[in-house]
């Protein structure tokens, strides 16, 4: 297989999960008993460009036609939209006449909080589920896969940007030249891209492999992102990190020749962070496999003993990236006897692959569990505010990385 973006051959592996299914395909009682089918998860880096991606491609309408992410039944996720509107309707100086474009817009999490501002919006998202729910709020969203082609039709409609902004979007597209050449196409000559996206340097430093799955072909350095929008003709003129998916980037992109924005420094300053980490060259992508065996040895260790000394663990969240750390580990009922998610689309569901029963909170408290173990460990903090009955009755919770960790212990 070739590199998706410089099309140099992948020969060298960065870390391989086996084979997996969809971490988004969760099951009803009755197809608990079916063939569930799993794909190769073999992440690769590429030698010429230094781009880390899948090296298996499931078909994008596999994956994404029938998704089970809603993106409004996370609070965090939603405050963390609200303050994300507010800080680019700001910065970016925006208003009743401009024009925010998301690609991947799920349900409108993020939209719907410009367009109360009284600007106008369009979504694209291609999950059926939640382009319906999107519109059915007041959100219009366009139920499709986005690259040139769309972006070429929507602008001929006179859908053409002042910003086009992307929430973990980036990593979900095989074809991503294409992709970035939508987005250049997209905005006015003077619009802006704004991107975000899970920082690779901290998946690396923090041990994060629970958040490669199948919907995410790329695994982004900000060396990488900016070579790619730079082909393109984007430049990056600014960038911010964030603590949001255990750490992650915003860059701010502009269209070369006509962007007036000056480059900030935090710019180079980036450049220079990657450069000490390592990441301008291969080196600094070997060793990573060898942390994952000790992470998932840590918590199969952890669990069997508990198992042992007849002590109850559950778990909380269904997260994609649950998903993976529970068939990476070979995780089953056995060992975990369910987990919690506040998603109704979720409850009464299996785990892909683990099986494990997904319950709704009520479930939690009436079990009263020794261990809780954290799925979604990237929202820790507000997870253990919103159950603090999990300490009243003795319970402690358990998070799995960047290495296993009790509460309390």
């Amino acid at each position: 297989m070739n590199c998706r973006f410089c099309q140099e051959p992948l020969t060298r592996t960065f870390v391989d999960l086996g084979r997996m299914p969809l971490a988004n395909s969760y099951l009803t009682h009755d197809q608990l008993g079916g063939n569930e089918p799993r794909h190769p998860l073999h992440v690769m880096v590429c030698d010429g460009c230094l781009l880390v991606q899948l090296d298996y491609t499931t078909p994008p309408e596999d994956i994404f036609r029938d998704y089970d992410y809603f993106s409004s039944t996370s609070p965090s996720w939603v405050e963390n939209a609200r303050e994300k509107c507010a800080h680019m309707v700001r910065r970016l100086r925006l208003g009743p006449d401009s024009l925010v474009v998301e690609v991947g817009s799920n349900d409108g999490y993020l939209l719907r909080h410009f367009a109360d501002k009284g600007i106008k919006v369009l979504g694209i998202d291609p999950a059926l589920g939640c382009a319906e729910e999107a519109n059915r709020n007041g959100v219009p969203t366009v139920p499709e896969f986005f690259g040139r082609e769309l972006a070429d039709e929507l602008v001929e409609e006179g859908y053409r940007a002042d910003v086009v902004t992307g929430t973990n979007v980036l990593a979900h597209v095989p074809d991503i030249n294409d992709f970035v050449n939508g987005l250049m196409w997209m905005i006015k000559p003077t619009g802006v891209v704004v991107m975000e996206f899970p920082h690779l340097a901290n998946l690396i430093d923090q041990c994060q492999f629970d958040t490669v799955y199948h919907e995410h072909f790329f695994y982004y350095s900000f060396l990488a992102v900016r070579r790619i929008l730079e082909k393109h003709g984007l430049n990056v003129f600014d960038v911010e990190e964030l603590p949001t998916h255990g750490g992650s980037l915003r860059l701010y992109a502009q269209r070369r020749y006509f962007g007036k924005r000056p480059v900030s420094d935090r710019v180079w300053d980036m450049r220079c962070k990657e450069n000490q980490a390592g990441l301008d060259k291969i080196e600094g992508y070997e060793g990573f496999a060898e942390r994952v065996i000790t992470v998932k040895t840590d918590l199969m260790e952890f669990l069997i003993r508990m198992m042992a000394e007849g002590k109850r663990v559950a778990a909380y969240g269904a997260p994609a990236k649950g998903s993976t750390l529970l068939n990476a580990c070979g995780i089953n009922p056995g060992l975990i006897e369910f987990t919690v998610d506040d998603s109704p689309h979720k409850q009464g569901k299996h785990m892909p692959g683990s099986h494990v029963p997904i319950v709704p909170r009520e479930h939690l408290l009436e079990a009263k569990p020794d261990y809780v173990l954290i799925l979604p460990w990237n929202l820790q903090e507000p997870i253990r505010v919103r159950n603090p009955e999990v300490g009243a009755w003795g319970g402690k919770w358990v998070v799995p990385i960047p290495h296993l960790k009790i509460m309390g212990e």
